[in-house]
């Protein structure tokens, strides 16, 4: 049987700017439905992704900003940190793993700059929202085998 990720739920402290956040790096609004005070819900979804993020009032009951390591993949890691930068967003500098492969939680093992040999899924920056949701590109030009 397939499954496919659907949506990620993001926990933030102001929902209209997360909504603002979010639709200002270029997402498509999907739904902003209230059913009452204690609920309303938002969906974003990235461009090209099939995956959405909601978020919104008595959606999560985890903490916001508590959210790490949500990826979004890009083809130009370099270009879409530029893409953000110049929509006002504050990313990190491009990086790689000191070990070569997957990035290390936090800061640890950093190298500034791509992947020397900008290989597929070796090459990252990273970014959060207003709450502190961190999220994360990693460049893949090459996807693995079954992919």
């Amino acid at each position: 049987m397939d499954m496919k990720l659907e949506v990620v739920v993001v926990p933030v402290a102001d929902v209209d700017r997360a909504k603002d956040f979010y639709t200002g790096l270029g997402w498509r609004l999907d739904a902003d439905v209230t059913t009452g005070e204690d609920f309303r819900v938002i969906q974003v979804t990235p461009p090209g992704s099939l995956c959405s993020v909601i978020f919104g009032t008595g959606v999560s009951a985890t903490e916001p900003g508590s959210a790490r390591g949500l990826h979004l993949t890009v083809e130009d890691v370099v270009a879409a940190r530029e893409e953000l930068v110049g929509r006002g967003v504050e990313v990190s500098e491009v990086f790689h793993d000191a070990g070569g492969v997957f990035h290390r939680a936090d800061t640890e093992g950093r190298v500034a700059g791509p992947d020397a040999e900008r290989r597929s899924y070796c090459s990252f920056a990273s970014f959060s929202d207003p709450d502190g949701n961190e999220w994360v590109f990693q460049e893949i030009t090459e996807r693995l085998p079954g992919r």
